[in-house]
């Protein structure tokens, strides 16, 4: 990844979801990064999810299998209702690097420079919802 990095956002579900997203993609341009469309091969995607629609797991697969055709060496996170619900199933989708609940995903910046400064061998390494903000703060000290 070059030193200009982007990212692109895709949203299911709710006006609320929506409104989050925007909050996201504002956070990880206040961390440098640059929002793009997805379709421009981004250096980060991220999907917020929803619980709601019957076909979530899906839609889920479906949205990140899409990302890794379009760019294969993306980080791609899943955050969002689902995540929260299912973590341990999201991390199991192939390609998934992060995968964030309710709460964490307002850390996504955080999440996602510690995850690209200290990669973890292989993907799918998900933040359980009770791990929270303590969780990051202390592995934020470890490096």
């Amino acid at each position: 990844m070059g030193s200009a990095r982007t990212a692109a956002f895709h949203t299911l579900g709710c006006k609320l979801n929506f409104s989050e997203t925007s909050t996201l993609a504002r956070s990880l341009e206040e961390a440098g990064y640059a929002r793009v469309k997805v379709e421009d091969r981004p250096d980060v995607f991220v999907l917020n999810t929803c619980s709601v629609t019957e076909n979530a797991d899906k839609e889920c697969r479906r949205h990140v299998r899409r990302f890794q055709a379009i760019n294969p060496e993306a980080f791609i996170a899943v955050v969002g209702c689902y995540a929260q619900l299912k973590p341990e199933e999201i991390a199991a989708i192939p390609g998934v690097d992060l995968v964030l609940g309710a709460s964490e995903k307002f850390d996504l910046a955080a999440y996602i420079e510690r995850d690209l400064a200290h990669p973890s061998p292989g993907k799918g390494r998900a933040l359980l919802p009770h791990q929270g903000s303590e969780a990051l703060r202390s592995e934020l000290e470890r490096w």
